[in-house]
């Protein structure tokens, strides 16, 4: 799987902790945490643990002007958090949904930081 298509992976999932936080509040629902938001944290966790790697190689390979190894490991520790916090309904909504923005933005810089490699290794 692409450094890209992992990129995006965990964009998408931004995007979802915001709506799913949002049907958590509306639907004024708790999950159990050992049946859904564990099991679903754990998957992302390890998901993150190869993002992260593959995310350095490329960093230092690469060198982009706009993204730093600092700037990825300060989205993961966000993105764990609010995709724990995703889940319940108590979580308060403007923070929350500051820190995925912030994130999302981090993820789009480094998604398009990569497509433009791409399209200057197209054009050697």
């Amino acid at each position: 799987m692409s450094l890209l298509h992992q990129t995006n992976l965990v964009y998408q999932e931004s995007q979802l902790c915001l709506a799913r936080h949002l049907q958590m509040r509306e639907d004024d629902a708790t999950p159990d945490f050992f049946e859904t938001v564990k099991p679903h944290a754990d998957h992302w966790h390890s998901f993150l643990i190869q993002w992260r790697e593959d995310s350095r190689v490329w960093i230092e390979e690469n060198r982009p002007k706009y993204i730093r190894i600092q700037q990825i490991d300060a989205a993961i520790e966000a993105f764990n958090q609010y995709l724990v916090q995703s889940f319940y309904k108590e979580t308060g909504k403007k923070r929350f949904a500051q820190s995925i923005q912030s994130t999302c933005y981090t993820l789009q810089t480094f998604m398009n930081a990569i497509e433009q490699a791409g399209e200057q290794q197209d054009a050697n």
